[in-house]
């Protein structure tokens, strides 16, 4: 997903001064990239929310846009944090965690299901109480997750080197119950991001001890391809864009944003990406996608069509800016600095996020 070159990009930042985007390394050529086309600033930073007191990784956002709540798992820290989402000011910290990670929220019984990579299992907690009621899986190491709206079935990665585990397992559950409904082992330690169809019958995971992305029949639980990510190593966040059936696949070894075919696994275009990613983002409106970095910016990159593709900008963001949501209701992205790699305290920053090409 980099290509091209990449337009400048003035960003103000809340202390004032103005940092030029493209005064940063300008992207290098890709195949299957286009021209970069002419765009505003696809994202301004609008508030920056200190969070002293803090130390080692943030990990995943999640929101109640009913109740104007903001959540954030802090990871190290065995909390999970409750923001004012508009405001973004901290009202309430939630304990009973071990090592929280990802975040359902569920409207209809305003509870959320917390995933823990503990020697426990992942939680249930009652956000009326804003206490942990109860408990769901039976292999720990619970980390990366997705939902499925089209069957309302939560996917958990489980096991893996978390648990001390030499197997992954991704698991399947009824969230409105904690039921296990199956599971399916992966023979690897370390297996990471999700994408799934809301369409189709497939899901497709990170399989990053491998370096494969699996495809997986969501009815049967059976892998049905396995395709190699051939351009870096250590493939871990994972993104869809389903109108064009394109996949997006961020490495860390080195940082690289690479776009995969996901009917025939092939790679369409690949960039250099921040490095140390742990979210990559899909904006379905804008037909763009947000790459969050712990090097210190987001790679924001244009989608022209299904195999066209240019870096527009990197956003300066903070050193361990690394996860993040897109909240297209408000037009919004909301970013969390982990502490533990600036050495700076952590913070919630919010972009406020423009919307489509220029002159389109």
């Amino acid at each position: 997903m980099r290509i091209g070159n990449a337009a400048r990009v003035l960003t103000t930042l809340g202390c004032g001064s103005v940092l030029l985007c493209g005064l940063l390394a300008a992207p290098a050529s890709a195949e299957g990239a286009a021209a970069a086309p002419a765009v505003a600033a696809p994202l301004t930073l609008a508030g920056r929310t200190e969070l002293p007191g803090y130390s080692g990784d943030f990990d995943h956002f999640e929101v109640d846009l009913k109740g104007n709540r903001l959540f954030l798992a802090a990871e190290d820290h065995a909390t999970l944090e409750v923001f004012d989402l508009k405001s973004v000011g901290p009202t309430k910290t939630i304990e009973g965690f071990e090592v929280p990670h990802g975040l359902l929220f569920m409207p209809e019984t305003n509870r959320m299901i917390v995933t823990d990579s503990g020697p426990g299992l992942s939680k249930v907690v009652d956000m009326t109480t804003y206490k942990v009621t109860g408990t769901m899986g039976k292999v720990p190491g619970a980390d990366s997750m997705a939902y499925d709206p089209s069957r309302k079935h939560l996917y958990v990665i489980t096991g893996g080197r978390d648990a001390k585990m030499k197997d992954s397992y991704l698991s399947e559950f009824d969230p409105a119950t904690g039921q296990l409904i199956g599971e399916l082992a992966f023979p690897t330690d370390k297996v990471e991001g999700i994408a799934i169809e809301q369409k189709g019958n497939r899901l497709f995971v990170n399989v990053t001890g491998k370096n494969t992305l699996a495809v997986v029949n969501k009815n049967t639980r059976a892998v049905v391809a396995t395709w190699p990510i051939k351009e870096a190593e250590q493939n871990a966040p994972l993104a869809m864009d389903e109108s064009t059936h394109r996949l997006f696949v961020v490495t860390r070894k080195p940082g690289k944003l690479v776009i995969v075919n996901a009917d025939t696994g092939a790679t369409v275009a690949s960039f250099k990406a921040p490095e140390r990613t742990d979210q990559v983002l899909w904006d379905a409106a804008a037909k763009r996608i947000y790459v969050l970095g712990g090097e210190g910016y987001i790679g924001v990159f244009q989608q022209t069509d299904a195999d066209h593709y240019a870096e527009i900008a990197r956003v300066p963001s903070a050193t361990g800016a690394k996860t993040g949501i897109l909240v297209p209701e408000l037009g919004k992205l909301f970013v969390a600095v982990s502490p533990g790699e600036g050495k700076t305290g952590g913070a919630v920053l919010q972009f406020d996020v423009a919307q489509g090409v220029a002159g389109k």
